[in-house]
């Protein structure tokens, strides 16, 4: 017994002498304590002019470390300023990870710094770190209220953690460039933005409009239109030692034999019908200046930063904006066909899901604000409307519905606030929807299906539908998301077709799809394609992008 309390006195003043050790060897910083406390207590923070915005973060930082700093080494710093400097490349602001307050100190010496002057700095560049960290990650901005993130997310990383794991292995800058996001097309779209960056110091005249022009007419606003087309790299660059440099005679002035494929290649990838003519639209892509394309390339990065880190490899992509759908199986493209989209004010939603099922043979329910706004002042002008195009008409919601002759209702006397039916057009070669639907449950009831209108595919502008996606070539479609997918094969569809009832067909793995909005994007040949922004929500972008923090800070206290 006595050797036993010797052991156990000995192990205590052994496990004393280690705490004590550890006491004199960690440096907490009473500068550094007091800063994270009054983050912790929801006090405004400001050290060198800038306000500290990651304070949850923060708290967990320096509590982890024992408010030890944590930016004593010179060469982190340097790189985190370089990071930082470089963020424009990306289409964000340095001026929003406090460089204007870190390039005047960061590069001083320690021993210079007095020891609160130390604490203010380690402090700044932790949350400058946090900020860009999470923004390089997620989006300056939330996808859904589009205002600012001034906090780490903490969704898919814990940014603290990912700050210290950056500080103990000295890889600020690889930590940094691991957080953007690693598609290919991101990269290119970066890269475009070098490009057309360059261009800012280039004259770049408004073109006057007139008539059109086509191919073998004269016009002296082609001399400009021949250099604008050089400078955007639609036309070979003049040989500066050539005889011919800019020759601004009669050969400029000629829409000559060299445009006749430049021009419809640079209408093509501005989403314009490629005609090789010369009209308003085309002048007004010609005149577009490199600043409104920066623009637009930052609103585009921007959204690349919303999605998730993998796509999936196997997966449907719709981009809104481009009136496009493509499939990718097994990280290898495998189809690509036209779609209509919602028209300006019943916009197509930007998301992503699961399409978990088909249904072959669909219904269609009209939604209710169609049902108001669209259907009722048809019925009224046309009675036979609704049997025509085979609508039945029910009172009542789910399994108490009634069907109700609609030759019953009196169509005057319904209001907004006094409709008590619902519309559904039964399966047949009008049904709006088509013979198949692609089902992904969602909070907007957007879908992707086909269409009997498949003329409206051959127009350039496909802004049509009341918000879901009207597919080019369904079946083929189908088939793809079938194949070995679930129990059906061709011949199966086929016979599913042949009934005159709705069938789902389910499934085994769901297919993610995204539904985007990109109007810049470096499509798979390499070539730069631009497009309308149908929505106007690049410029709401762009102006929360550019938005002042400063004016939106809101300090909430830390809960205890």
């Amino acid at each position: 017994m006595q050797d036993a309390n010797r052991r156990r006195f000995w192990q205590s003043c052994l496990l004393g002498l280690m705490l004590l050790a550890l006491a004199e060897n960690s440096h907490s910083d009473d500068s550094i304590i007091n800063r994270v406390e009054a983050l912790q207590a929801g006090e405004p923070v400001v050290v060198l002019g800038a306000h500290l915005h990651s304070r949850d973060a923060l708290v967990q930082f320096y509590e982890a470390r024992n408010y030890e700093p944590a930016w004593r080494s010179f060469p982190a710093r340097e790189e985190l300023l370089q990071a930082i400097r470089e963020v424009s490349n990306e289409g964000l602001n340095p001026g929003d990870y406090h460089y204007d307050s870190l390039a005047d100190f960061a590069s001083q010496p320690l021993d210079h710094n007095g020891e609160d002057l130390q604490a203010d700095l380690d402090l700044v560049l932790s949350d400058a770190f946090l900020l860009l960290a999470t923004h390089l990650h997620d989006g300056k901005l939330d996808q859904e209220t589009r205002s600012a993130r001034w906090q780490p997310s903490e969704q898919q990383r814990k940014m603290h953690e990912v700050l210290a794991a950056a500080i103990l292995d000295h890889s600020i800058d690889k930590t940094l460039q691991g957080l953007k996001p690693e598609a290919p097309a991101y990269r290119k779209l970066v890269a475009l933005r070098k490009e057309v960056s360059d261009l800012l110091g280039q004259p770049w005249p408004v073109i006057d409009s007139g008539p059109a022009i086509r191919p073998g007419d004269t016009d002296s606003r082609m001399i400009e239109v021949r250099e604008r087309l050089r400078l955007l790299g639609d036309l070979p660059a003049r040989d500066n030692d050539s005889s011919e440099a800019f020759d601004t005679g009669f050969a400029d002035q000629l829409y000559s034999d060299d445009l006749l494929a430049v021009i419809p290649a640079f209408q093509a990838r501005h989403g314009l019908d490629p005609d090789g003519i010369i009209g308003r639209k085309t002048l007004a892509a010609i005149n577009q200046m490199p600043l409104e394309r920066l623009q637009q390339i930052d609103a585009n990065l921007e959204r690349w930063r919303w999605l998730p880190d993998s796509l999936g490899d196997t997966y449907i992509l719709v981009n809104i904006a481009g009136y496009e759908l493509i499939m990718v199986e097994n990280g290898q493209e495998t189809m690509r066909q036209r779609v209509i989209v919602g028209q300006p004010y019943r916009q197509t939603p930007v998301f992503s899901d699961r399409i978990r099922y088909l249904v072959f043979n669909p219904t269609w329910t009209v939604p209710r604000r169609l049902m108001i706004e669209d259907q009722l002042p048809v019925i009224r002008r046309d009675p036979g409307y609704l049997d025509r195009l085979g609508f039945k008409v029910y009172q009542g919601w789910g399994a108490n519905r009634v069907e109700i002759d609609p030759a019953t209702i009196d169509w005057d006397s319904l209001t907004k606030n006094n409709f008590p039916y619902q519309l559904v057009q039964q399966p047949g070669p009008q049904n709006a929807v088509g013979q198949v639907k692609f089902m992904f449950p969602n909070q907007y009831d957007v879908y992707l299906h086909d269409t009997p209108g498949q003329y409206l595919f051959s127009r350039m502008d496909r802004t049509l539908s009341s918000g879901c996606i009207r597919v080019e070539r369904p079946f083929e479609l189908a088939n793809k998301l079938l194949e070995g997918n679930s129990d059906w094969d061709h011949r199966a569809i086929q016979e599913a077709l042949q009934s005159s009832e709705p069938i789902n067909a389910i499934l085994r793995n769901p297919v993610p799809v995204h539904l985007q909005y990109w109007t810049v994007w470096v499509d798979r040949a390499g070539t730069y394609q631009f497009r309308e922004d149908i929505y106007g929500r690049d410029r709401q972008l762009l102006q929360a992008l550019r938005s002042d923090w400063q004016g939106n800070l809101q300090l909430t206290p830390r809960s205890h």
